[in-house]
């Protein structure tokens, strides 16, 4: 009795046994490659699968992620897995030194987005996709930033990585994997190589700032030049109006003179013509008379010369004399 219950307990447990490891049960986002007598037979999908015990069998994957720790340190993870991942994974690139171009050794950190696309080629192409992935990216990183100098990879960031992207794309494509995005997180020059892009920096916003000055200098010259010639120009200008309007009234003052003495003439004329003398010997006397007053009046004056036609003036003047007389009135 007691051997038969013995008996019957081995049978159920080895049909719990048989049942459990006929179902597997597949998480969202994971798969899993299924191999029959070591030959792949089929990839399970997400949910409850069925398989034949002892002769279906999941294809064990070697996998490795990195750790970083609180402390700023990165640890990396080995282990072996029978499910694959689909959902896209980022790498930690581990810190690595890069010589560039100019010869410079820099420290590059980098991050890797990856994502496993054909969960058969990820099994059976390729040992250790991650560790592939990571040594594929540390020689394209050595070529890529090989040919360029050290401005160029620190001002060259987005051209990086998207040729590395390109490059482990195409390289990745036949492990049955896609490489999403590549990022330098971090590209750290020597000491002593920033020391003196610092300086160079600082030199050269001097340089920027000595230029702005000059520039300010020379604008402010040139305005106040345009400010000296405009006021030249002005004060020309205006003594070039004040001589027109001063000719003017000159003009009109000696049109005035002129008019006024025509008249005077005129008057003159009408006078002695009306007593029936001679206009023309009265202003020839004038303007001796007016010329001997200027003679005499000079202070440097001291031989007065009498022309020999005085006499005609003085002749003249009698002649006035005799014009301007009124006859007497006969009563």
């Amino acid at each position: 009795m007691n051997f038969g219950l013995i008996v019957v307990g081995a049978v159920a447990l080895l049909a719990i046994i048989i049942v459990k490891s006929a179902i597997i049960v597949v998480r969202q986002a994971q798969t899993m490659v299924v191999e029959r007598l070591g030959k792949y037979n089929r990839s399970l999908s997400s949910g409850i699968n069925l398989i034949v015990p002892f002769v279906d069998q999941p294809r064990a994957i070697d996998w490795h992620s990195v750790i970083s720790l609180p402390s700023g340190e990165t640890i990396t993870r080995r282990y072996r897995s029978t499910t694959i991942d689909l959902r896209e994974t980022v790498y930690v690139f581990p810190r690595q030194n890069v010589i560039t171009k100019d010869n410079v050794v820099v420290e590059i950190d980098a991050l890797i987005y990856f994502q496993v696309t054909d969960p058969v080629r990820a099994a059976y192409e390729i040992a250790n996709l991650p560790d592939a992935i990571e040594k594929l990216t540390q020689t394209t990183l050595r070529n890529v930033v090989g040919e360029l100098d050290l401005d160029q990879v620190l001002s060259s960031r987005e051209h990086i990585n998207t040729k590395l992207r390109e490059i482990l794309d195409d390289a990745t494509h036949k492990w049955g994997a896609k490489v999403a995005r590549v990022e330098l997180k971090d590209v750290n020059p020597p000491r002593d190589i920033r020391d003196a892009m610092e300086k160079q920096m600082r030199a050269e916003r001097d340089r920027r700032a000595a230029i702005l000055t000059a520039e300010a200098s020379k604008q402010s010259a040139i305005l106040e030049a345009e400010g000296i010639r405009q006021s030249e120009i002005n004060k020309a200008e205006g003594a070039k109006q004040a001589r027109i309007l001063q000719a003017d009234a000159e003009a009109a003052a000696r049109l005035k003179v002129a008019e006024a003495e025509a008249q005077a003439i005129e008057r003159i004329t009408s006078a002695i013509k009306g007593s029936g003398g001679d206009p023309a010997r009265y202003l020839i006397a004038i303007r001796y008379l007016e010329a001997l007053k200027e003679m005499v009046t000079g202070q440097n004056n001291k031989v007065i010369y009498m022309p020999y036609e005085a006499t005609g003036v003085l002749s003249s003047l009698g002649g006035i004399r005799e014009m301007l007389q009124v006859p007497d009135r006969k009563v």
